[in-house]
C-alpha cells in the first residue's frame, strides 16, 4: 500500500519547485506578501514541511524566484505584443497596452517584481529579466532616435520618464484610483501625448 510520502512524489523533480510557486502566486494575490509561508505552502499541496527547502532556503529566495517568473511572463507578453514593422507609435501603443493589461492582472506579482529588483540578494537572473523588459523598451527609443522620430539623449532617462508613466497608470488602475477600462482605452492619447508632448504646435 502506498505511504504518504510516495503519494507527494510527483511534485519532486521539478514539479514541486513549479507547484510551491503556483500557490505562492495564489496567496500573494489573495492575501499578500506578508502571508507567504514555506510551511503553509507545503501543507497546502500536501507535502512534508522541510520539502520546500530543496528549492527555496527560505522565504526571500521564494520571492525572488516569483518575481522573477513574474519578469518572464513580462518578457513574454511584450515580445507577443512587439511589432518592428510598426512605426513608433501604434507600436509603442501596442507594447503600453500590453504592460498595462499585465499589470492589471498581476498587481501584486508587479509590486514584488518592482520590490526584489532592488534587493541585494536578488540573484543575476533578476537582472538579466529586468534587462529584457527595460532593455528592449530602450533599444526601441534607442532606434527611434537614429530615425529621428524622436528627440535626442540618453535613451536610458527618456525610457526612464516612459516607464515611469506607464507604471504609474499601471498602479493607479490597479489601486481604483483609475478605472482600468478607462486606463486601457485611454492607452493611445496617452502614448500619443508621451511622444508630442503636451505643447501646441
Amino acid at each position: 500500500m502506498p505511504s504518504e510520502k510516495s503519494e507527494t512524489r510527483p511534485y519532486h523533480h521539478g514539479d514541486l519547485r513549479s507547484a510551491l510557486l503556483a500557490s505562492a502566486e495564489h496567496t500573494l494575490r489573495d492575501r499578500g506578501v506578508a502571508s507567504l509561508s514555506l510551511r503553509e505552502l507545503a501543507r497546502d499541496i500536501g507535502v512534508s514541511h522541510a520539502a520546500p527547502g530543496r528549492h527555496f532556503k527560505d522565504k526571500q529566495a521564494l520571492l525572488n524566484a516569483l518575481a522573477l517568473a513574474g519578469y518572464e511572463r513580462l518578457t513574454r507578453a511584450l515580445d507577443a505584443a512587439d511589432d518592428p514593422g510598426l512605426p513608433l507609435e501604434p507600436r509603442f501603443t501596442a507594447l503600453a497596452r500590453a504592460y498595462l493589461a499585465f499589470s492589471l492582472e498581476n498587481a501584486e506579482l508587479l509590486e514584488l517584481m518592482y520590490a526584489r529588483k532592488h534587493d541585494p540578494e536578488a540573484s543575476e537572473q533578476m537582472a538579466v529579466a529586468v534587462g529584457r523588459t527595460v532593455g528592449a523598451l530602450e533599444q526601441i527609443i534607442s532606434d527611434a532616435q537614429q530615425r529621428g522620430e524622436i528627440v535626442q539623449g540618453d535613451p536610458g532617462r527618456l525610457t526612464l520618464a516612459l516607464g515611469a508613466t506607464l507604471h504609474g497608470t499601471a498602479m493607479f488602475a490597479a489601486t481604483d484610483k483609475l478605472d482600468p477600462q478607462t486606463a486601457l482605452d485611454g492607452i493611445p492619447e496617452l502614448v500619443h501625448l508621451l511622444l508630442h508632448g503636451l505643447k501646441p504646435r
